[in-house]
């Protein structure tokens, strides 16, 4: 069965926000959360990018059930993969089992700024794969000593770890990120609702491991405000993942973006007030086989109305579907 979460996105919402929209999103009923990683936002407009960790501290003291995870986290530029092993454990504490860590090769946009360059595609994944182990020794609650080709640890341990440790979820967009999700992930994540993804990572992971996905929803009673913030909000996400990994800050998104039409947008975006139409975008994620789909409202300002919504409406809509 399906299960339908609220996307708690950084890059568009105020921190404090961010933490009681969650709040709210669990008294609505969504199954699960999960939270953007970002040292940007993605364009100037969204005009927000606050540290995910720390609002993710405050998340768990703020809900009670529902599950929290990163979506996703890059741990081989900005953070050291032993780091994040610690905030991940320290997640799984603090949240009484609730958290899950999601990770992926990163974006140029967030990596840059410690002013080491951006690596080539083989590279990253080189660096991830190295992470991933460091990361489960480091779950162990041994002491770790590693050195690989990109990393090294020396005589780490981690004191406070959850009873068992975090699921690890790994983006994939091609066969080398599928193949290192499945060999070394408790799962994949994916924003694409290609049943070949899901059929690739099946295929070598074996059935049955969790496949996350996101779709971008912009609700409004009035479709042309629904389009037109879409369009505003959401326009650098046309280009697809293989530009947006690659283009270093907001600026060079909105160079990149500053010809994309409405039309353009609603290919990648739900947008309206009719529910059937939502249902149908999601759809196409429940027929690619993903068992998780997270959901975004684009639109700081619309988040209230957004969630409300969704708990009257778009989630019972969407549990028929399963």
């Amino acid at each position: 069965m399906t299960e339908f979460g609220y996307t708690a996105m950084c890059e568009q919402t105020p921190v404090k926000q961010l933490v009681s929209d969650l709040a709210e999103a669990e008294a609505a009923g969504f199954d699960f959360s999960v939270m953007s990683d970002h040292y940007f936002p993605w364009i100037e407009e969204q005009g927000h990018s606050g540290y995910a960790w720390s609002v993710l501290g405050a998340a768990a003291h703020a809900t009670e059930r529902l599950p929290l995870m990163t979506f996703v986290t890059c741990p081989t530029m900005r953070y050291h993969p032993a780091v994040v092993a610690q905030k991940a454990a320290t997640m799984g504490v603090l949240s009484d089992g609730r958290f899950s860590l999601g990770i992926g090769s990163g974006e140029n946009l967030n990596e840059h700024v410690i002013g080491l360059g951006w690596p080539a595609r083989q590279v990253r994944h080189e660096m991830l794969s190295e992470a991933l182990d460091i990361i489960a020794r480091l779950f162990t609650g041994k002491y770790v000593n590693y050195r690989g080709k990109h990393f090294s640890v020396a005589r780490a341990k981690l004191y406070d770890i959850p009873d068992k440790p975090p699921p690890i979820y790994v983006a994939g967009s091609g066969p080398a990120s599928l193949r290192l999700a499945a060999e070394k992930g408790d799962g994949m994540i994916s924003v694409e609702p290609l049943r070949e993804l899901v059929q690739a990572f099946d295929k070598a992971a074996g059935p049955g491991k969790p496949k996350f996905g996101q779709l971008p929803i912009s609700y409004d009673s009035d479709e042309d405000a629904a389009r037109e913030r879409a369009r505003r909000l959401w326009r650098w996400g046309v280009a697809g993942w293989k530009v947006n990994a690659e283009l270093p800050d907001p600026e060079a998104f909105e160079a990149c973006s500053a010809t994309v039409t409405e039309d353009d947008v609603c290919s990648v975006v739900s947008c309206g007030p009719d529910v059937a139409t939502h249902v149908e975008a999601v759809r196409a994620y429940v027929d690619a086989g993903y068992t998780h789909v997270a959901l975004v409202g684009v639109g700081a300002d619309k988040q209230g109305e957004f969630i409300s919504w969704a708990s009257k409406e778009l989630l019972p809509a969407l549990r028929g579907l399963c």
